[in-house]
């Protein structure tokens, strides 16, 4: 299978996970059939300046970022680290996690959800 760019959907969350601002979504897949039943999401994340993902937990699944561009900040079970472009974050089940970009460049970030 074969999706082209212009065949791959993006929306805008606000406040996603309760966090400041509006995320811009980009789903490479339309849905966890797609990944066979192994997980849930595949998509580049982009947060504009002050935007970000709010303080969340994820139980039944595990969520990696690849952080493409800019330098977010990226909350790991309290812990607020910075991150720069190459960087890999991993939140597995029973972990929390949030991100918020603090700068003023955009940030652009692969997102994975995969089912533990």
């Amino acid at each position: 299978m074969i999706r082209k760019a212009e065949d791959v959907k993006t929306e805008y969350r606000e406040h996603m996970r309760g966090g400041p601002g509006t995320a811009q979504v980009t789903n490479f897949i339309a849905g966890p059939e797609e990944m066979c039943g192994k997980g849930r999401l595949f998509a580049k994340i982009t947060l504009v300046p002050g935007a970000g993902v709010g303080h969340h937990e994820h139980e039944n699944d595990s969520e990696l970022f690849y952080i493409l561009s800019g330098t977010p900040e990226y909350e790991d079970n309290g812990t607020i680290v910075k991150l720069q472009p190459g960087d890999v974050t991993i939140c597995p089940p029973g972990e929390t996690h949030a991100i918020t970009n603090n700068t003023d460049e955009t940030v652009e970030i692969i997102a994975v959800i995969v089912y533990a």
